[in-house]
């Protein structure tokens, strides 16, 4: 008696659904950083539209601190700046929208604080939505640039699981 030429064996098809799972935990994995980078990209594109307004740099200095003695220095760029919106003068402390980071190279600190010396005019970027909420430097298009990579985890995972749902050819 032969076996039946149209079933699989269990092991093949627990084998079968496997890839299919996997497949699609890495498309899904993929386009959730497509998500998160195309956000990111968005925000830029929308921070590059607000309005731009000239401001004046109140304070700008490095601050430094230690977690414990065993640990470095580390160093970060405070700021504020004051600027008019709208006929309201308003002031923020954001280089970026995401503030300022600590560091452990004050090198790189001081070079942005050089940037923006006290007492500088410059231009910040302002939310019309939320004037309060200024920015001297709006976020990168970088996302944008990189967005191709995680499409290949979507495009990948899905070929993983769509190769494993076609019917096996006996030949």
């Amino acid at each position: 008696m032969k076996p039946d030429q149209g079933s699989a064996p269990p092991a093949a098809v627990g084998g079968r659904w496997f890839l299919v799972s996997l497949g699609i935990s890495v498309a899904l994995i993929g386009a959730v950083f497509v998500w998160l980078m195309w956000r990111s990209f968005d925000r830029a594109k929308e921070m590059r539209a607000w309005p731009q307004v000239e401001c004046i740099i109140l304070d700008s200095r490095i601050e430094s601190r230690r977690h414990d003695p065993q640990s470095p220095t580390e160093y970060r760029h405070v700021l504020a700046f004051g600027y008019e919106f709208n006929g309201r003068l308003h002031s923020s402390d954001r280089i970026t929208a995401r503030g300022s980071s600590w560091s452990s190279k004050r090198g790189l600190v001081a070079a942005s604080a050089s940037r923006h010396p006290t007492g500088q005019r410059t231009r910040c970027h302002v939310n019309p939505d939320d004037p309060s909420f200024a920015v001297l430097r709006p976020d990168s298009f970088g996302p944008a640039y990189s967005l191709w990579f995680p499409c290949l985890f979507v495009i990948g995972g899905l070929g993983i699981a769509l190769r494993a749902l076609r019917p096996q050819r006996n030949g």
